[in-house]
């Protein structure tokens, strides 16, 4: 059998990888995206229990209101006219916090998050202030973020290395107000001294700018990319895990599979993590310095969940997203230790559809350490790959939800009692369904100290290998998204995509 030798290969099926694959099939190209899954779209991933949908990652959206970066993205992709979506109530967000019985108000729109948040902080107007100024400041130095072409890198580099963090102290000395201004930085693995401005900008701007939720789960949004690639030509390929990127005369000539088939490409775009895709790749072309660079970038912290399905009619919906922290330990919620897990937590809740006063479904979110779960990690289990991780996992994970259902309780009195049935997933699940080695959420750690060493390009010295995906600058839907549109400039060769996007 002759080998099909496409002008584009894609390894993993993340959101990076699938608008690469969408825009350039739309160019063209003909593309090969390979997942090793069963299911497509990395944390666009949805399972069902006891009926209902839950999401693994896209629990809510950011900028897809008329005009707005990701709403232009979507469009040109032919997904606002096809996509489920709810937008939320005027608060999104609301900051708890121990010992204290206000909940925050994080509201879509500027004058509204400053009013609102004014009712709580009444002094504070021009600190508010500054700090939007500040976020739509740092937004505009990123052009690709505002659908602009050119921009220099030093335009970048002026914000780059502002630490949230201390920007957040230097414009008002209210530390409960410092606390709430950085109580959603679960969105982004928040460290102190070390998360730079620019991450906790991009990503709260997107929000405040509009937010959104998937009906029905966010893995619509693969689904439909997919569907669009093999419409345009492509081919989209489950179960075909990458155990080999090929380097012949200095480019790469193809991909081996772990049935030991080959995959051809003229160009090779990994949305696995860089660390892996290097792993992968057997080249003196690729030096040790740089492999060691990558190696050891630090990745950000994994999560424990807890899927809540209810009873029906008991539990009366949120309409707004939850952050809870232990007072104080805003920065610190990484750094737990036995004994005082979780230091904070998340809440999403999805509306019934028949009754939408009540709650469906409800995802708790903690972080959680992959040395927590290191005892297991010779096991692997998927849907498609099923394994038993043996008893002690089992009450491993029964123990941490007992305890983590323990501290939401002291704020949502009785939620036990509303519980149809739980399900729970630690950074092992992570792992085994994203295929990061330590089952992180959010990617490389940025650090303003040194913003450069973790802004990873998407060319490689491997003149026919690019790396997309939420690794390269920002995570999330908004930037894995972003990113695939830089990697579709490096192969193309000029910007001309962006300007079609925003002309979508």
């Amino acid at each position: 059998m002759t080998p099909v030798n496409y002008d584009i290969v894609i390894i993993g099926s993340g959101m990076g990888g699938l608008v690469c694959g969408d825009i350039l099939s739309r160019e063209g190209y003909r593309v090969c995206v390979l997942e090793k899954n069963q299911q497509i779209g990395g944390c666009l991933q949805t399972y069902v229990r006891d009926k209902v949908i839950f999401d693994s990652g896209v629990h809510y959206l950011g900028g897809l209101a008329k005009g707005q970066n990701l709403y232009q993205v979507f469009k040109y992709l032919g997904l606002m006219d096809q996509l489920k979506l709810e937008r939320m109530d005027t608060v999104f967000d609301k900051i708890i916090m121990d010992g204290d019985d206000n909940e925050y108000p994080f509201a879509q729109g500027y004058e509204n998050f400053i009013n609102y948040l004014l009712d709580y902080f009444p002094r504070e107007e021009q600190a508010l202030r500054i700090y939007c100024e500040k976020i739509k400041e740092v937004c505009n130095a990123f052009p690709l973020y505002n659908l602009r072409t050119g921009g220099t890198l030093k335009e970048k580099s002026d914000v780059m290395d502002i630490d949230t963090k201390t920007f957040i102290e230097s414009i008002t000395s209210d530390t409960k107000l410092q606390a709430v201004l950085a109580g959603n930085n679960m969105l982004y693995a928040g460290q102190p001294g070390k998360t730079p401005f620019y991450v906790h900008a991009m990503i709260i701007n997107s929000y405040i700018e509009s937010s959104w939720k998937c009906i029905h789960g966010g893995s619509q949004i693969g689904k439909f990319m997919a569907k669009n690639i093999r419409q345009q030509g492509g081919v989209v390929k489950r179960h075909a895990e990458v155990k080999q990127i090929v380097v012949e005369d200095g480019r790469v000539t193809h991909v081996v599979l772990a049935d030991e088939s080959k995959v051809f490409g003229k160009c090779i775009i990994s949305n696995i993590h860089p660390a892996k895709t290097l792993e992968l790749t057997d080249t003196q072309v690729l030096k040790p310095i740089f492999r060691k660079r990558i190696s050891e970038l630090e990745n950000s912290i994994s999560v424990f969940i807890i899927n809540i399905v209810f009873k029906k009619k008991s539990f009366h919906h949120l309409k707004q997203n939850y952050y809870h922290f232990k007072g104080g330990q805003v920065w610190n919620m990484a750094a737990y230790t036995e004994d005082d897990w979780p230091l904070g937590y998340a809440l999403f809740s999805v509306a019934d559809p028949a009754s939408k006063e009540y709650a469906e479904s409800l995802t708790i979110l903690a972080y959680m350490r992959y040395d927590e779960v290191k005892h297991w990690e010779d096991s692997f289990n998927t849907i498609s790959e099923q394994g038993d991780r043996g008893s002690n996992y089992a009450a491993f994970k029964k123990y941490k939800a007992g305890i983590l259902l323990d501290k939401v309780e002291e704020k949502f009195p009785a939620l036990r009692s509303y519980i149809k049935s739980f399900y729970t997933a630690t950074p092992l699940s992570y792992r085994d369904y994203i295929g990061n080695d330590d089952g992180s959420m959010y990617g490389i750690v940025k650090d303003y100290r040194d913003p450069l060493k973790t802004f990873i390009s998407a060319r490689t010295k491997v003149p026919n290998l690019y790396f997309t995906g939420q690794n390269l600058n920002l995570h999330g839907i908004l930037g894995s998204a972003m990113s695939g549109v830089v990697t579709c400039i490096e192969i193309m060769g000029n910007e001309s995509i962006v300007e079609k996007i925003k002309k979508a």
